[in-house]
């Protein structure tokens, strides 16, 4: 490491942690050229090279530690005015330039009249600059120096010495925390200089050397944001040599692991599934094999050299886009949804194997997609579909070993069995017991997909209350004899009552051929685990889970990519300020520049879709789900619409997010609102027209439902957007780093022209006190609501794409 400190900055204060400023040097790199002569005790801070070796060597904190304090004992000699060492072969460090002494005699060399007076202005500002030094070390080793503060100085840093260090302290965060910034990391690393690259590449490199999926999203995402490059660029930049070199498999463990585990029991001792007991190589090798031959996946390209380790489920993936692709040939939504169909039903024949839906929050091995339940989504000319898949959950997905297959016509014949609560049976005892039951030859019919919807066996929950929906107080009220009030059962039986009500209240949507979606997004997401675990194969096994994710084909979805990184951010922003504002982040996944998965929202279908089956107005269809004003039900229903139309109309408001109409807004169960589709936002918008000109999309329908301009929960509202304002504008520097490190080498529309970043960070209104911030806020509700563009967007959508 090396003190010099540029003369420029040396004399500026220390920045802010979350904004430090490009001309803060407070350290160097231990680079060649600007660390010859300067003996050291402690090794180099080594980066990976281009090539396919092995990591060289990874500095821990102690040793970087060491290095600092080295470097701050080195600036002692300067203390002393006019005093030049001269009995070392060292350099003296002018303005960070090493400057070779004079060997004549071992004299130390003449300084003129003129040079001295610059020499020691020099030795004064590096001295002081010392102590600063001490502090920005001290802020790096302290606790307050989280993920944020680290990309942040990464980014912002010019010195390599900086950017080596931090690159070195990603180790010692959480691998969560880390991925959270992948996109920004991974950014950097392909646009910006080497100093920065080679400081966050031997992190790249060890955590993939550890994780195949922490492999595959890189090589995910270097391919999307190295597309953006000119192609003579992009095929000798360094982001496709590092996706190159991921994708080879050199980056292996350096130690194997051990071995896979070996299954405790057999399912189905049948020979047809005696393959699924060879060694891991084995299956995947006859998985990718059976990829490459089915006809749902025929434009495989795989050499023969390919690895297996990444092979599986870079395949499953690729069979799942190559549907999407295929499906948008097709010209109607029926023919669209029987290709699906026809299309999951061949892959489910690979099933179960070693992948995984990476949107998911746990380990886990895909086992079966009920391709029944897939269904087309609203798109005018791409393909976009929902499905559904079956997992059992893992330890390890890399070393668990994989399920084995169950065919469908087996092991359901005994569905009453399997429903009885556990009685003492161990899950051994179970599985053996299912593995000896006969297979019938009318199984398939008594568990076709007719009579699945009729069924109305249960399946037992892990803390199942015996006594129902009915308090334990009000069971001893029941059961007492010497108090017989009806207060007591009133309570009991008033709750009783309210989720009888709430079960019997119309909660179906009709069949809709241009809308196939709408039915199965209405649907109860615990009805649809119920009904599909049951006339699933694996549904009696503990550990099954049921997933659910969208497939997109066309779409860039970085942009989105970029949403849900700013949604995540103020999400934990309001959480730490204690606003009670409410919004829903959901993962995406980028796989390319055109193409991904999204994780869908739940128990959510779109306002136009209500409106459409409903034909109600917001409020009268609150009415229906939630029950009358002033029962609990609507009054907590109302509460969470006010919630979350609060939080998203500040992200539309910072973010300018457009092309709000009915389709692209949500309702759930629960009363929640929740924006999706972030293709237009910051500068762009539909056809660059800029038409939707207000600030957030706040109609007249949502105002009824929060109780009209003079109810107390409107009055709410606006005290919740305003609070929320408050606390997002306290932590700005860190929703502007994540949107600044992304415009780096960018052609994403939402970075069109030059004052997008200059532009968001002015919406924060630094220079506005508290009181201006409350006008502000009331003059933007006022202005959303009497917007006459919001409602001619509405109306172009219902007259051009029949949005309601």
């Amino acid at each position: 490491l090396n003190p010099s400190a540029s003369s420029n900055s040396s004399t500026s204060s220390l920045s802010l942690p979350s904004s430090p400023s490009s001309g803060t040097r407070p350290l160097t790199s231990s680079s060649p050229s600007t660390s010859e002569g300067l003996p050291t005790s402690s090794p180099p801070l080594d980066v990976i090279s281009e090539g396919v070796g092995e990591l060289s060597l990874v500095i821990d904190t102690e040793v970087a530690k060491k290095a600092c304090q080295e470097v701050l004992q080195k600036v002692k000699f300067l203390k002393a005015d006019g005093e030049v060492s001269s009995a070392s072969s060292e350099p003296v460090l002018v303005n960070g330039t090493a400057h070779p002494e004079s060997t004549d005699g071992g004299k130390p060399p003449k300084i003129s009249q003129e040079e001295a007076e610059p020499v020691k202005n020099v030795r004064r500002r590096q001295k002081n600059n010392s102590s600063k030094q001490s502090w920005l070390l001290r802020l790096f080793e302290s606790k307050l120096f989280d993920i944020s503060m680290a990309i942040s100085y990464l980014y912002n840093s010019k010195e390599p010495g900086v950017q080596a260090y931090i690159g070195n302290r990603l180790f010692s965060f959480r691998n969560e925390e880390v991925d959270f910034y992948l996109p920004q990391l991974l950014n950097m690393y392909i646009h910006m200089d080497e100093d920065v690259g080679d400081a966050i590449k031997p992190y790249v490199v060890y955590r993939c050397r550890q994780s195949i999926n922490f492999s595959l999203q890189c090589a995910w995402l270097l391919g999307a944001y190295s597309s953006d490059m000119h192609i003579s660029t992009q095929r000798h930049s360094r982001g496709t040599k590092l996706r190159k070199l991921i994708l080879s498999d050199e980056l292996k463990p350096s130690s194997q692991r051990i071995r896979r585990e070996v299954p405790e029991h057999s399912l189905s001792p049948s020979k047809r599934t005696h393959q699924r007991s060879k060694s891991d190589a084995t299956v995947s090798i006859s998985l990718s094999s059976n990829l490459k031959r089915t006809a749902s996946n025929p434009k495989v390209e795989t050499s023969q050299d390919e690895p297996v380790r990444l092979t599986p489920q870079r395949e499953f993936i690729k069979s799942l886009m190559g549907i999407g692709k295929r499906l948008a040939t097709l010209p109607t939504k029926e023919q669209k949804t029987q290709r699906l169909i026809s299309e999951l039903s061949l892959l489910n024949h690979k099933l179960p194997a070693r992948v995984w839906l990476p949107t998911a929050a746990f380990d886990h091995h895909v086992v079966r997609v009920p391709h029944t339940q897939a269904v087309v989504l609203n798109s005018k000319d791409k393909a976009p579909y929902l499905i559904y898949v079956e997992v059992l959950e893992c330890e390890n997905f890399e070393t668990s070993s994989v399920p084995v297959r169950i065919p469908e016509t087996r092991i359901r014949s005994t569905r009453s069995v399997e429903n009885l609560p556990d009685c003492g049976i161990t899950p051994d005892q179970r599985a053996s017991s299912f593995s000896t039951v006969p297979n019938y030859d009318n199984d398939d019919e008594a568990w076709s997909v007719d009579d699945i919807g009729e069924l109305q066996v249960e399946l037992p929950e892990i803390h199942t209350n015996s006594y129902d929906n009915i308090s334990q107080f009000s069971v001893d009220s029941i059961t007492s004899q010497e108090s017989k009030e009806p207060i007591f059962i009133a309570a009991g039986d008033i709750r009783r009552r309210l989720s009888e009500q709430l079960a019997h209240t119309p909660t179906t949507f009709k069949r809709d051929p241009e809308d196939p979606s709408a039915v199965a997004l209405k649907e109860p997401w615990q009805e649809k685990v119920r009904r599909i675990r049951e006339g699933s194969p694996y549904g009696h096994l503990p550990n099954w889970r049921l997933l659910s994710v969208i497939v997109k084909c066309g779409d860039d979805l970085r942009q989105e990519l970029l949403a849900y990184q700013v949604l995540k951010q103020l999400q934990i922003i309001w959480e730490q300020e204690r606003v009670p504002l409410w919004i829903k982040p959901y993962k995406i996944l980028v796989i390319s520049s055109d193409s991904g998965m999204i994780e869908p929202v739940v128990n959510a279908v779109s306002i136009h879709q209500v409106k459409k089956q409903s034909q109600l107005l917001l409020l009268d269809y609150f009415r229906q789900e939630h029950g009358d004003y002033n029962t609990e039900e609507f009054l907590t229903a109302q509460r969470n619409f006010v919630q979350s139309c609060a939080g998203y109309c500040l992200i539309c408001y910072l973010l300018q997010v457009k092309d709000r109409h009915n389709g692209n807004i949500l309702l759930d169960s629960e009363g929640h609102i929740i924006h999706i589709d972030f293709g237009f936002i910051l500068s762009s918008s539909p056809r660059n027209l800029g038409f939707e000109t207000s600030a957030f999309k706040l109609t007249s329908e949502f105002v009824d439902v929060m109780g009209g301009l003079d109810g107390d929960m409107f009055n709410y509202y606006k005290m919740l957007m305003l609070q929320g304002l408050i606390a997002a504008r306290k932590h700005m520097e860190k929703v502007i780093q994540i949107v600044e490190i992304m415009q780096q080498g960018s052609q994403l529309p939402c970075f069109h022209g030059s004052s997008t970043i200059r532009n968001l960070k002015e919406r924060f209104h630094m220079n506005l006190t508290e009181e201006q911030l409350q006008v502000l806020v009331e003059q933007m509700v006022d202005g959303s609501m009497r917007s006459i563009t919001t409602k001619l967007y509405d109306g172009f959508q219902y007259l051009t794409n029949g949005i309601m």
